[in-house]
């Protein structure tokens, strides 16, 4: 059963426009008990890669229908020779081989991505028992950036008493340049956009408008300037996305805190997008949180990506996996 609010919302959201989800990790329990939550609550139609046999012998055995989950073997699947061909052509001037596309694409995270890639599928999840290494590299390398220099980030969706917040990034950019800073942030506006969150963005740091001093403070507001210059573009100008920096998470949170430190800021205090300024203080920060602090932690998620493909911790639960599947289906929804 899903106990989060949040996440039955977003199951009743897409539930509303089925998509097909790749799950590449058939031989995990908690997988193919993800993907019965999920056909039980209509929200997607399901891939899972891996023993056919094994799995419907476990469906069986649990006594749970099969409706709007498809099997596959990725080795006999009759796709594998078009999949090939797709790899190859794809990879060839990189100096990828026939030999190498067509053992590639065996590969059960190669295979879904493939199956997005051809259109037979909307987006991935993987990750189970994959590092993010393994789940996202064919993404990168099949799917690609949404737009050409543009660096692929990601974000978690923090739960607190079922309240949503955008975490980015803390699991891909391990030490962002300034550009790459302020995209992180455009991008995870436009995330909270759509997953129904309100697109207030806090610039974190050590330091609240100037208080601190050093290198670290000032990437962050050189990566401020650059994103509120973009925000004045016609692709941004009408999202209604407010940001500013540099920001303490307790100015960035906290309406009392935010008063003293950041009076005449329209996001202190009311932040619900945290960009932190490296991937060592997001990790960081997420894990605490959810280890001591009680909060639901939903990703890495990527973003930027022509097509969502997303990654779990090793460490997951059967529900955290149905709810990275919904988030997969919103994403792909246009």
């Amino acid at each position: 059963m899903i106990q989060s609010k949040y996440i039955k919302s977003l199951l009743a959201k897409t539930a509303q426009d089925i998509k097909t989800i790749v799950l590449p990790e058939g031989e995990d329990e908690r997988v193919l008990t993800a993907a019965h939550i999920i056909s039980e609550e209509k929200a997607a139609k399901t891939v899972i890669l891996g023993d056919v046999e094994k799995m419907t012998a476990f469906f069986a055995q649990k006594g749970w229908a099969t409706d709007g989950i498809e099997f596959i073997k990725p080795e006999n699947s009759p796709r594998l020779a078009e999949y090939t061909e797709l790899l190859y052509d794809l990879r060839k001037e990189k100096g990828l081989t026939h030999e190498e596309a067509e053992s590639l694409a065996k590969n059960y995270n190669y295979f879904g991505t493939l199956m997005i890639k051809s259109g037979h599928a909307d987006g991935m999840v993987s990750g189970a028992n994959h590092s993010t290494a393994d789940t996202i590299r064919p993404a990168l390398q099949i799917i690609k950036s949404a737009k050409k220099g543009r660096s692929v980030s990601s974000f978690f969706i923090m739960l607190s008493n079922d309240v949503p917040y955008i975490f980015s990034d803390c699991g891909v950019i391990i030490n962002p340049t300034d550009r790459e800073l302020a995209d992180i942030a455009i991008d995870a506006a436009q995330t909270a956009i759509k997953f129904g969150i309100e697109p207030n963005v806090a610039m974190l740091s050590f330091s609240t408008k100037g208080s601190g001093k050093g290198d670290e403070v000032e990437k962050v507001k050189r990566a401020t300037a650059l994103a509120m210059e973009d925000l004045l573009t016609d692709e941004y100008k009408n999202l209604g996305i407010k940001l500013d920096g540099e920001l303490q998470a307790d100015a960035a949170l906290d309406g009392v805190v935010a008063a003293k430190k950041a009076p005449q800021s329209s996001v202190a205090g009311k932040a619900r997008v945290l960009i932190f300024p490296n991937l060592e203080a997001g990790n960081i920060c997420y894990k605490m949180l959810q280890r001591l602090g009680g909060c639901e932690a939903y990703g890495p998620i990527m973003q930027g990506l022509n097509a969502p493909v997303n990654d779990l911790s090793r460490g997951c639960f059967a529900e955290d996996i149905v709810g990275a599947i919904a988030i997969t289906c919103l994403q792909a929804t246009k």
